[in-house]
């Protein structure tokens, strides 16, 4: 796994370990949904990395539809009150570089 972006998604999904056991404490729906989300950042940058051009671009260009929506996932659950702001700001950084990183990738 070279690709930075890659490493930079693996790190938001490894400060997710202490976001989503206080999220799902109070709301398990969203909790799943943040991780299956997560997951499939990771995933769909790794796919892209083994792939031919046109469908490596479009697998960045759902890691960056999916890191937008752990975004999301992730500041309802401030809003909610679940968690702080700044006890997501490391991995809400994290995944605006690879939003960045993922969206140049997919040829937008």
């Amino acid at each position: 796994m070279g690709l930075i972006i890659q490493q930079r998604a693996l790190e938001a999904a490894g400060g997710l370990r202490q976001v989503l056991p206080a999220v799902r404490k109070r709301d398990k729906a969203l909790s799943d949904q943040i991780h299956r989300a997560m997951n499939s950042v990771v995933l769909n940058i790794a796919e892209a990395d083994g792939n031919d051009a046109g469908t490596a671009k479009a697998r960045f260009a759902s890691a960056c539809g999916s890191a937008k929506e752990v975004r999301a996932g992730l500041k309802l659950a401030v809003a909610y009150g679940y968690v702080t702001g700044a006890g997501i700001r490391a991995v809400d950084n994290a995944l605006d570089e690879v939003c960045a990183m993922s969206w140049r990738l997919s040829g937008r």
